[in-house]
């Protein structure tokens, strides 16, 4: 394997070969990995013996059509089916979501999941990327990013909660918050996929808020937490209309056998399940604390199943990468290409305490090798020779806002002119974003800071100012079949959390006459605008914390939604 490693990962689509490829290029024997984002503890050993004994049966029959997997998942899950469309992974889902819903531009906090830039940009859609600071931790601030959307003009806005590869959390009621002030957007996406492995709130999903409005999709999955990538399942939550849509498009046979096996088998190890999750969390706390104590070594606090980590100075990613599996066994995640990192950086995922003291030795020996030749981390008086990419990131980040793949071709000579939403966002001084003036915001978790020079910012330049328009006014929307009237409930006492004030007042971008002059739901692929909030049907502030409800007993199944807890 060692001559054809590098070969390996420059021939791939992906970031990293295969298992299957690497396990070709082996004796048989695939390396232990730390760069798929896996639960390693579900399925439990039991649960692997049931599907091996069915086998035959799996893969020579046909699965039920998606509406029967996706019932039986809504039963488990208590979310109503109308509400919910499943996909071959969450990577079909998110093709889907931007062929019909993304028209023209989507906004994204980067780095995050790579197909939240590349499927947009391949399509020919504006992508505005939003970046995340590495002298702030890459913690999201949500206000700055609604001004940058604002600025932008963007029509649809993803938030990864947690991020990958960083780990990021944000609380939900500073979520809510964020889709109220984006209501006017054509679709605003939180994508939940590493949500299960959060323990920084108890109900931390926002799948009842969004089901409640009219253009917010909430992405979740499931072969992440089930330990079971290579069955490709997820699925998104949102409201009749728009589930519906996505749902309508879908082929009727896109979910396989396994997946059907995997999700009827489901409700009788719901404690396992819990188990798993719980055991994730302990070693994520012992992971990081092993990282830690590795000098130079930055570790990232993460809410998901990884942990985002920095090379010390002088580490080149790639030359650490290549060593840790032609000499250890160890498979990484290198975040070079993913954009708005460099390859100063690895993503590691939580793996058992065993696996872990392997990294850290393997780590140990590639990072502080006493030879020249045998240390990825040259002797100070020799310099480092290390090029972190970040002025590569930034002409990307600077060009290609507000262009797509246009602004790539226009780099690239093809003379294709701009539009005018390409400027870059307005920086403060030190090449910062300012922040809203409006205080009480919640603020982004204190993560640490690195000690070292901040990278070159893009050129400031104007933004082009929206002309004021008339603020939309709610009305009232006939409730989807199948959901009860609201009852009316008094407001709390209490304060709201933080002021709706903390985020800019939407701007709605002109509408078609005939779209003015309509007043009943929102058609087909026409911006939001109008639609009631959770705060305005529930008749609460929206912004109270759910009371904690624990972990399940033996007997119950963790709601994977954040809806309760449903009998096993």
């Amino acid at each position: 394997m060692a001559d054809n490693v590098t070969s390996l990962f420059r021939s791939t689509a992906a970031h990293s070969p295969s298992m299957a490829a690497l396990t070709r290029e082996s004796d048989g024997a695939g390396p232990v990995d730390f760069c798929i984002p896996c639960n390693p503890y579900f399925p439990t050993p039991a649960m692997f013996e049931e599907m091996a004994a069915r086998l035959r049966d799996i893969v020579t029959y046909y699965p039920s059509g998606a509406d029967t997997i996706t019932a039986e998942l809504c039963s488990l899950l208590r979310l109503p089916p109308q509400c919910v469309a499943m996909g071959n992974g969450s990577t079909e889902l998110i093709t889907w979501i931007d062929h019909l819903l993304v028209r023209e531009s989507l906004a994204v906090p980067v780095p995050t999941f790579g197909r939240w830039t590349d499927q947009p940009m391949e399509t020919g859609k504006r992508v505005d990327m939003f970046p995340l600071q590495e002298s702030s931790g890459f913690a999201l601030d949500l206000a700055q990013y609604a001004e940058f959307i604002r600025a932008r003009g963007t029509r649809v806005a993803v938030v990864c909660n947690p991020n990958n590869p960083d780990g990021g959390f944000l609380h939900k009621h500073a979520v809510v918050q964020f889709m109220d002030a984006m209501a006017d957007l054509d679709l605003v996406v939180i994508d939940e996929s590493f949500l299960e492995f959060a323990d920084a709130e108890n109900e931390p999903s926002v799948v009842q808020e969004a089901m409640l409005r009219p253009n917010v999709i909430v992405l979740r999955s499931l072969g992440k937490n089930f330990g079971l990538h290579g069955i490709r399942f997820g699925y998104l939550v949102a409201n009749p209309a728009l589930a519906g849509r996505v749902r309508s498009m879908l082929p009727k046979w896109n979910l396989n056998s396994f997946a059907e096996h995997v999700v009827f088998m489901l409700k009788e190890h719901g404690a396992e399940y819990a188990q798993s999750l719980h055991q994730v969390r302990r070693d994520r706390m012992d992971m990081s604390g092993q990282l830690s104590s590795l000098p130079g070594l930055t570790v990232y606090p993460s809410q998901g199943n990884f942990l985002f980590v920095r090379l010390p100075v002088g580490a080149e990613g790639t030359v650490v990468r290549d060593r840790l599996l032609t000499e250890h066994r160890i498979l990484v995640r290198e975040c070079g290409n993913k954009i708005g990192s460099s390859s100063r950086f690895l993503r590691l995922v939580v793996r058992p305490q065993v696996d872990v003291r392997r990294l850290v030795t393997g780590l140990e020996q590639v990072l502080y090798g006493t030879s020249r030749r045998g240390a990825a981390v040259p002797e100070q008086a020799t310099g480092t020779a290390y090029s972190s990419g970040t002025a590569a990131v930034d002409r990307l980040v600077s060009e290609t806002n507000g262009a797509g793949t246009r602004g790539l071709a226009q780099a690239a000579g093809a003379g294709m002119p701009l539009p005018a939403a390409a400027s870059a966002p307005a920086v403060g001084a030190g090449g910062v974003m300012p922040a809203p003036a409006a205080a009480g915001l919640p603020q982004p978790e204190a993560r640490p800071v690195p000690q070292e020079v901040p990278r070159p910012q893009p050129v400031p330049q104007p933004v082009p100012q929206s002309v004021p328009q008339p603020q939309p006014v709610p009305q009232q929307l006939p409730q989807p079949a199948g959901f009860p009237e609201p009852a009316a409930r008094p407001a709390p006492a209490a304060p709201p959390l933080a002021p709706a004030a903390a985020f800019p007042a939407p701007t709605p971008a002109p509408m078609p006459a005939a779209a003015q002059m309509h007043t009943g739901p929102t058609p087909p692929g026409v911006p939001a605008r109008g639609g009631l909030t959770a705060a305005q049907v529930r008749g609460t502030d929206g912004l109270s914390m759910a009371p904690p409800t624990g972990w399940p007993g033996a007997q119950s199944w963790p709601d994977a939604a954040g809806m309760g807890q449903a009998a096993g």
